[in-house]
């Protein structure tokens, strides 16, 4: 039960902040439930189908594990593409069009609530194979790297329901998560270049200062915050 309970922390550490964070116009609970739970089961099954698909449809030459190139396409052009996918369309056809989706800030919040969702079922299962050690390690690691994914996706998303450009905002949101998603990935998978592991902590630490940025503009330009001070 004490695993569990490490697996789950970080997540919930992660959705109070953004709860915190939306300030002027609270997401109604019940919404934010449902997208954690899709996020939760939905992302994961999704992605478990796209990563079979994958095995069966992408060639033997680029697929395996042996070079910088195979590397690189498993880390930009499977794992963080898929895993963002995801998310994205969970975010893009449940979240956006509900009308508590109504200021850019909520693109945030959905978007790391369905992320949350999904890293909370990942990580259970990592730490239960793995223990507190795996526990430990990536609550400082994968999932605030989930997050900060989520959060410029959702910066792109929440800009882009009130766009006329709604598909290219959308779209730019995606490609900024799985750029992000796939540089990190791709300096852990080079285990065979020593110290190289130190650039998916430069790309999160850039993650970071980028999101921090990002929850900040969007909270100071909300719609609500002239009103909530009446």
């Amino acid at each position: 039960m004490h695993l569990l309970a490490l697996a789950i922390a970080p997540v919930f550490l992660i959705i109070l902040y953004i709860y915190y964070n939306d300030k002027y116009d609270k997401e109604p609970k019940l919404l934010l439930f449902y997208s954690f739970l899709l996020g939760a089961i939905v992302s994961i099954l999704v992605t478990t189908i796209l990563y079979v698909i994958s095995d069966y449809t992408i060639p033997i030459a680029i697929a395996g594990n042996t070079s910088v190139l195979q590397l690189f396409i498993k880390a930009f052009f499977i794992v963080a593409l898929i895993e963002e996918f995801s998310k994205y369309i969970i975010v893009r056809y449940f979240a956006q069009p509900n009308k508590a989706f109504n200021e850019q800030f909520d693109g945030i919040v959905y978007a790391v609530m369905v992320s949350m969702g999904f890293a909370a079922t990942e990580n259970i299962m990592y730490v239960l194979q793995g223990g507190i050690e795996t526990a430990l390690l990536r609550a400082f690691t994968a999932v605030p790297a989930h997050a900060t994914f989520a959060v410029l996706m959702g910066y792109f998303m929440g800009k882009a329901k009130f766009s006329n450009n709604r598909m290219i905002l959308n779209l730019l949101g995606l490609l900024l998560a799985i750029l992000f998603h796939g540089a990190y990935d791709f300096f852990l998978f080079l285990e065979f270049i020593p110290g190289i592991w130190i650039g998916a902590f430069i790309s999160l630490f850039i993650g970071l200062l980028l999101s921090r940025k990002a929850i900040k503009k969007h909270s100071n330009n909300s719609r609500f915050k002239d009103s909530s001070t009446i």
